[in-house]
């Protein structure tokens, strides 16, 4: 009589595995369907904007700059419109230009543009972003913070990473353009590659 009971038993625990076993199947399903999702929605799972290998020119204090790729994951335009970080009070968005023969460096009016699905590259000689009175010295390897404000009011935060520059030998000297436009005459840069890859 015992051993009628046993096998019910059995069979009925059998059944019970059986069935726990195509429950977890079915709970693993619906998390494929999410997956396929980033697929058709990427532009809004991904940041409207990111940046690769940004770095901070070392400096003992006073000025420096920061440099890196922005890159824009959306269609459509994505300007940015100010900057900031810990390690300076004043934090501006320049850009180099030739006025009347003479390269300066100066605010860049409205903005960094970058256009739709594709990069805008920071670095010397170029756009980049200004650091003014900067009184903490910036070592090789130092992670400095840094948030990008956009104009559509949303932002980016990143890290960037103090690498020694001596192309240019950067001094940062206060001056105007041609037209009386108060900027940075880059000094420091004659001789400067402009070309040159730095990373």
């Amino acid at each position: 009589m015992s051993v009628r009971r046993i096998a019910p038993a059995g069979i009925l625990i059998a059944a019970v595995v059986a069935l726990g076993g195509c429950g977890s199947q079915d709970t693993t399903a619906p998390a494929a369907v999410p997956a396929a999702v980033p697929g058709s929605g990427a532009p809004v799972a991904a940041p409207a904007l990111t940046i690769t290998d940004p770095w901070v020119k070392t400096a003992g204090k006073g000025m420096s700059a920061a440099f890196g790729t922005l890159v824009n994951n959306t269609d459509a335009e994505v300007t940015v419109v100010s900057a900031a970080s810990p390690l300076s009070p004043k934090v501006e968005l320049h850009e180099v230009v030739d006025s009347a023969g003479k390269m300066i460096m100066r605010p860049k009016e409205g903005g960094i543009v970058i256009p739709p699905g594709g990069t805008h590259r920071l670095q010397p000689g170029g756009d980049h972003i200004m650091l003014m009175g900067v009184t903490e010295a910036v070592k090789p390897g130092a992670e400095i913070p840094f948030t990008l404000s956009l104009k559509d009011g949303k932002t980016l935060e990143f890290t960037a990473v103090g690498k020694d520059f001596a192309g240019g030998q950067e001094n940062y000297q206060p001056g105007t353009d041609s037209e009386g436009h108060k900027g940075m005459d880059p000094e420091g840069h004659k001789g400067m590659d402009m070309g040159e890859s730095h990373g």
